[in-house]
């Protein structure tokens, strides 16, 4: 019954932004952990950022400075903040949640189908 749905990928232009939106339902949100993975052409999946039920918050070493990870109890929501953005960047970005941390590693419990992120050069 758990549901995540990620939302707000598009085209952008190289130092362009985009938020990326995440929602989840069926899940205590108030205690659970919740990540960004993404996954290139090619590439393995990759783990972007993450937060915890107390905001504490990690980033992979690429996009350390650029995005921003937050997230909205009011509303079950989490957020990803991307500025800067290059072409090294482009992937499918999946939303992960779970009532478990797992920092940057890809053991998250629950996923969402993902939204496209495209950075043009």
């Amino acid at each position: 019954q758990v549901q995540v749905v990620e939302s707000g990928g598009g085209l952008v232009q190289t130092g362009g932004s985009l938020k990326l939106s995440c929602r989840v339902s069926g899940l205590r949100f108030e205690h659970s952990a919740m990540a960004w993975f993404r996954q290139a052409p090619g590439k393995e999946r990759e783990g972007v950022s993450c937060i915890r039920w107390d905001l504490i918050k990690k980033y992979a070493n690429a996009v350390k400075g650029r995005f921003t990870i937050s997230r909205d109890r009011a509303n079950n929501m989490m957020y990803l903040q991307m500025d800067g953005l290059r072409p090294e960047d482009t992937a499918m970005y999946y939303c992960a949640a779970d009532q478990d941390w797992h920092s940057l590693r890809g053991e998250y419990r629950y996923w969402g189908q993902g939204t496209q992120v495209t950075v043009s050069s």
